[in-house]
């Protein structure tokens, strides 16, 4: 007895906008892994760790990232964006004590990226310039000026 093999053939559009509606459907139900408590909570600890290294830097050792106190409130400017999602548009407000014992805060720029790390630039008015003169009398990078940090995404 003889087979008769019948070929249909889909025409190449057609696989295409199959598989990109497969793929969309798949992808609108995850949900983005940049949140707001996300970014927040990185943001704050960093903060405080750098901070912390910038007062050693600049002979005032003891301090601790708990005795900062940082806390950061967070948001973005792009309308619809319900404080989620990568992108450069991040604004953070950053309290924290110093080592004096005072009350500071600042704006932080924040550009995040969809892997959860994140480049930030606070006011140089508060936390001082790009470079700082330390203790030992050299001239030495400001680690609170701008930074890089992560977030665990999962």
């Amino acid at each position: 007895m003889r087979r008769l093999a019948i070929r249909v053939r889909m025409p190449r559009v057609l696989l295409a906008a199959g598989a990109a509606a497969a793929l969309a459907a798949v992808l609108g139900g995850c949900a983005t892994d940049v949140t707001r408590p996300r970014v927040e909570g990185s943001l704050g600890s960093v903060f405080a760790n750098l901070y912390v290294q910038q007062q050693a830097l600049l002979g005032h050792p003891g301090l601790t990232p708990a005795a900062v106190a940082t806390k950061a409130s967070c948001q973005r400017s792009t309308p619809g964006t319900q404080d989620k999602g990568a992108g450069s548009d991040w604004a953070c407000q950053v309290r924290w004590t110093d080592g004096a014992g005072k009350n500071q805060d600042g704006k932080f720029e924040l550009q995040v990226r969809s892997n959860g790390c994140y480049q930030a630039g606070g006011p140089a008015k508060i936390v001082g310039p790009g470079t700082i003169h330390s203790t030992t009398g050299k001239d030495v990078i400001n680690p609170v000026f701008e930074f890089d940090g992560c977030f665990d995404t999962t």
